[in-house]
């Protein structure tokens, strides 16, 4: 659940059964009530035509939040993020990194790194359509030690520098559901 589509159509399922629910945030809801079978079976039903899956599975689940946690900080935070990503996900999901970082890299086909740099350089191509920050701006907004690193990763993932990716007519862009899945993503060379 990673837009307010998402949410929107998980509150219209619960809402349909006549359940009450705590609000929904990116990836979770706690509903009040014992859910029947049927109830479940019938919102995963909902929550399926609407491009969703109802998850129930506690590792699924872990994975979830992560890839939340990540498109949270990435794509709707307004702070750079000083803290290490590996300290700043053990922190905010209160797990072992190594062990988030192994399920996650089992699950998903990709590490954890690799899925917040896939993120992060689409944040940054957005910036830069947006036109309201400078290469320098946009670094340190993304917590890039400098524009060099910035470009050198911005090149390797999409065989552009950002100058060049900012003077192109047509600029590709990910949806964010679409970013960082293995089997989704385009990847230079790919």
């Amino acid at each position: 659940m990673v837009s307010e589509r998402c949410k929107m159509a998980v509150r219209v399922e619960l809402n349909k059964l006549g359940l009450h629910f705590t609000p929904v945030k990116l990836g979770e809801v706690e509903i009040m009530e014992n859910l029947t079978a049927e109830q479940r079976e019938l919102i995963k039903i909902g929550l399926h035509s609407s491009g969703l899956e109802l998850m129930a599975d506690k590792k699924a689940m872990l994975i979830e939040k992560i890839r939340n946690v990540i498109i949270e900080m990435v794509h709707h935070s307004e702070e750079a993020t000083k803290m290490n990503f590996s300290d700043y996900l053990s922190e905010k999901l209160d797990k072992d990194y190594s062990y988030m970082a192994n399920l996650f890299s089992e699950v998903q086909g990709t590490t954890i790194e690799q899925f917040i740099i896939a993120h992060k350089i689409e944040r940054i191509k957005e910036l830069i359509i947006y036109d309201e920050l400078n290469i320098t701006e946009i670094a340190w907004k993304m917590n890039y030690s400098s524009v060099a690193h910035l470009s050198n990763q911005f090149k390797k993932m999409t065989g552009l520098t950002p100058t060049h990716f900012k003077k192109l007519k047509d600029k590709r862009r990910s949806s964010i559901e679409d970013i960082g899945n293995a089997k989704k993503t385009n990847l230079p060379g790919s």
